[in-house]
């Protein structure tokens, strides 16, 4: 029997949670281990976190798989771009309830306060792929390498509002599991959510 809508929203809402819980503790428990480096491409953060999300006994108890596409040998050597030598590692989580099939995306980027460009390409390849539905059912992830997350996140909103998109700026909101949560309105969307994962605190 397929699930009438009430229900199947009420189960998408209930995995997103868990998606989110799943790679904040990740990103928890990467700041506990201090393996990633500062100058580590998005791809390497990235494939960091997966191992952690991989690992997270809570993704098996809610039935969660997640498509790791190579699984990276415990040897290799952990420097700048060291994920660049295996296919291109995305963060898609997937569960099924009856006979539907629930899909959660992560869109993750690198920021950094004084780097105009990286907050560009933040709305270019992040946000803009979102409400072109380019990606859909998912969310953005900051990596943010250096500087503070508000003037990071101030200096997105500024190129917004110079692209005259001032109603689409990202406001700071109240989120459990996360204290660097922003959401965006999109007229062809509604809201983005965006969480910023703060490394600074880790040392090289």
């Amino acid at each position: 029997m397929a699930l009438n809508t009430t229900v199947y929203e009420k189960f998408r809402n209930a995995f997103e949670q868990k998606c989110c819980r799943l790679i904040i503790e990740a990103y928890q428990t990467s700041l506990t281990e201090q393996i990633i480096q500062l100058d580590w491409n998005e791809n390497d953060i990235s494939s960091e976190l997966h191992r952690h999300i991989k690992e997270n006994s809570l993704r098996l108890n809610w039935k969660v798989s997640t498509n790791v596409e190579a699984d990276i040998p415990k040897d290799t050597p952990k420097v700048k771009g060291f994920s660049d030598k295996f296919p291109r590692i995305d963060f898609r989580l997937t569960s099924f309830i009856s006979t539907y099939e629930y899909e959660y995306f992560f869109e993750a980027k690198n920021l950094k306060q004084n780097d105009s460009a990286l907050k560009r390409r933040y709305i270019d390849t992040g946000i803009n792929n979102f409400v072109s539905k380019k990606y859909e059912n998912g969310n953005l992830i900051g990596y943010l390498l250096e500087g503070k997350t508000n003037e990071t996140i101030g200096g997105i909103n500024r190129l917004l509002e110079k692209d005259k998109r001032n109603t689409e700026v990202l406001i700071l909101k109240n989120y459990k599991l996360l204290k660097s949560y922003y959401e965006s309105d999109h007229s062809d969307i509604g809201t983005l959510k965006h969480l910023i994962f703060d490394f600074t605190t880790i040392s090289n």
